[in-house]
Order: C-alpha cells, then sequence, then structure tokens
C-alpha cells in the first residue's frame, strides 16, 4: 500500500510480457525498450508496472490480461534434429517430431543435433527463465562417452579445478560408470553452448555420445522411447 491507501500495480511489465508471449524476461525488456509497448497510451519503460486493468498494447494490439493457457512438453530428443524452426542442411528439426499446434513453443535450453535426451518446451517464458537461469540452480545430469579413457589427471583438473574456456571456466561433477574410463555421468549447473564437448575437447577427448537424462525435477521415464513426448497443460 502507498501512503493513499491504494494498492502498488501487481505485476512488472517484462514478467507480464513473459508470461503472456512465451518469451524470455530478456526479450520482454527488448520489446520494451524498442518502444513496441504502450500502457495506457503511454510508452513504456523499462522497469515499469502496472496496475489490473490497465490497456496494454504490442505494436498497437492488445495483449489480454486473461490468464492464459501454458503448455509444458518434455520431449526425449533423438540424434540428429536441431532445436530451430528451420531444416539445417538433410537434418530435421524437433518441432517435425511434435504436431503442428506445438510449432510455437521455445525449447528450455537446448541440445545440440548430436545429443539426445531430456528436451523441455513450453510458451511459458516465467518457467523457461526459472529453468535455464544459473541463479536457480538447477541440476542437470548427461550421459557422457568418450573416443579414449579419462585420464585420472585430467578427471580431477575438470571436477576440482575447473577447465578455462573462451568464455569462462567450466567445472563438471563427474562419476565413472565402467572400468573403460570412457563412460561418465556428468553433473552441472550451468548450460552454455555445447560446454561438454567443449570442456573435454580442451584436454584432447572427443565426446562421441552425449544424453541428457535430467533437467532440474524433470527427467526420462522408462517408456519415453527417443522421439516421443509427453504433455502438460495448464490454465
Amino acid at each position: 500500500m502507498n501512503s493513499m491507501g491504494e494498492q502498488e500495480p501487481s505485476l512488472r511489465l517484462n514478467k507480464f510480457l513473459a508470461l503472456q508471449l512465451g518469451i524470455s524476461r530478456r526479450e520482454a525488456d527488448n520489446l520494451i525498450s524498442s518502444s513496441r509497448i504502450t500502457i495506457d497510451g503511454q510508452q513504456a519503460e523499462l522497469g515499469a508496472r502496472f496496475k489490473d486493468g490497465a490497456n496494454i498494447l504490442l505494436d498497437g494490439e492488445s495483449i489480454s490480461t486473461k490468464k492464459k493457457e501454458y503448455t509444458y512438453i518434455l520431449l526425449n530428443k533423438p540424434t540428429g534434429y536441431v532445436c530451430s524452426r528451420k531444416k539445417q542442411g538433410d537434418n530435421e528439426t524437433i518441432y517435425s517430431l511434435l504436431p503442428k499446434e506445438f510449432n510455437e513453443l521455445k525449447p528450455v535450453g537446448r541440445l545440440d543435433k548430436d545429443s539426445s535426451g531430456v528436451l523441455l518446451l513450453t510458451n511459458d517464458g516465467d518457467f523457461a527463465f526459472q529453468m535455464t537461469h544459473p541463479k536457480f540452480y538447477k541440476n542437470k545430469e548427461y550421459i557422457v562417452e568418450l573416443d579414449i579413457a579419462l585420464e585420472p589427471l585430467h578427471q580431477q583438473m575438470i571436477a576440482d579445478f575447473g577447465i578455462n574456456l573462451e568464455d569462462g571456466k567450466s567445472q563438471l561433477g563427474l562419476i565413472r560408470l565402467d572400468d573403460s574410463r570412457k563412460k561418465w555421468r556428468v553433473i552441472m549447473r550451468e548450460g552454455r553452448n555445447r560446454q561438454i564437448r567443449r570442456t573435454f575437447a580442451a584436454l584432447g577427448y572427443k565426446v562421441k555420445k552425449l544424453h541428457r537424462e535430467i533437467f532440474g525435477s524433470y527427467q526420462l521415464e522408462d517408456d519415453l522411447k527417443k522421439g516421443e513426448y509427453k504433455i502438460t497443460i495448464k490454465k
């Protein structure tokens, strides 16, 4: 409550846009800074808040203030599919595995063409933000197979000290899965572009297989085959 007894605005504008449009808060901020959003006829500014019943327009068109229906998909992504809307060469996109009505959903993080496993898609921008921003500490677990045995010294370097990459240090949790020292469970909180592959490559190893089993509280179930998915819809 303010000094006049009026209730404070109920929601930050960028959060509202993210929820309504199924985009990230950064993308919402870009819409605001690009002068594409108005509130009750006034140009919106970064950091703006609004009251219930405000008329919010994107490019002059109204954005409904009614609660949106949100869709969440857990896909067991096979290798060979790209996380984009357009084919890349002969490689199909993940959307070819889904009904057309879900083509507007956005991946929550990505898996590269040669990786498989848990991939989430949604139109809930707030959910995507909480699943991907480092401050929320969402563990991801992968089964990784290397081309040659991982040296104990290199295991220690990766797990205890981290490897310096061009975009910062990469430190991964490692659990050995067999005596060959080629197969590992990799645990990480970040998710930078091809981070696991680049970490091992920096020490001379090639990742032959990368399969994500767990993403936060989501994990693959035994009955979900490659290319299959499960859908949850919330209002």
